[in-house]
């Protein structure tokens, strides 16, 4: 790999996970995402889906905690994402560059694997932070589909 090759690694990070993290504390996922995404962040683009769990958190904690690049993208638009996500683009607007909204008609099962794949096809790696280890979750897709790309990934089980 040359230096050219790791910048381009480091500078475009997709973010997946479980939307599940209420059996972890705040600090637990502050302390996760301080260990394996702060080292990705200098000058990183990073793409985040507009979910609750740990979009919302890595959202808040990159805003935060980093001087990164922020692309929110989610399936259809942002005012049908969860409150939660809802509140987390609000809080840290000021600090996401990019919202992508897909459009999609219906948020089904489809439309977000359609959003999945657009953030790795945008990105030069993708950093998934799943909680189980079934293969039908959303997470795991994305992870796959980065795989699939010849991408690196970084799995983080929370």
């Amino acid at each position: 790999m040359t230096p050219y090759d790791a910048e381009l690694i480091l500078k475009s990070v997709a973010i997946t996970g479980t939307r599940a993290t209420g059996h972890r504390g705040r600090h637990d996922y502050a302390d996760l995402f301080a260990a394996y995404l702060l080292p990705f962040s200098d000058d990183a683009h990073f793409y985040i889906g507009g979910a609750k769990g740990i979009d919302s958190l890595a959202l808040a904690w990159l805003a935060e905690n980093t001087t990164a690049h922020l692309t929110i993208v989610v399936p259809g638009t942002v005012d049908q994402q969860p409150v939660e996500a809802r509140q987390a683009i609000s809080v840290t607007r000021a600090r996401i560059k990019d919202i992508v909204e897909l459009g999609a008609a219906e948020l089904a099962t489809p439309a977000y694997h359609a959003r999945n794949r657009w953030m790795v096809d945008h990105a030069s790696m993708t950093i998934g932070f799943p909680h189980a280890t079934e293969p039908s979750t959303g997470t795991w897709q994305t992870l796959n589909y980065t795989a699939e790309q010849g991408k690196p990934r970084l799995i983080v089980p929370v």
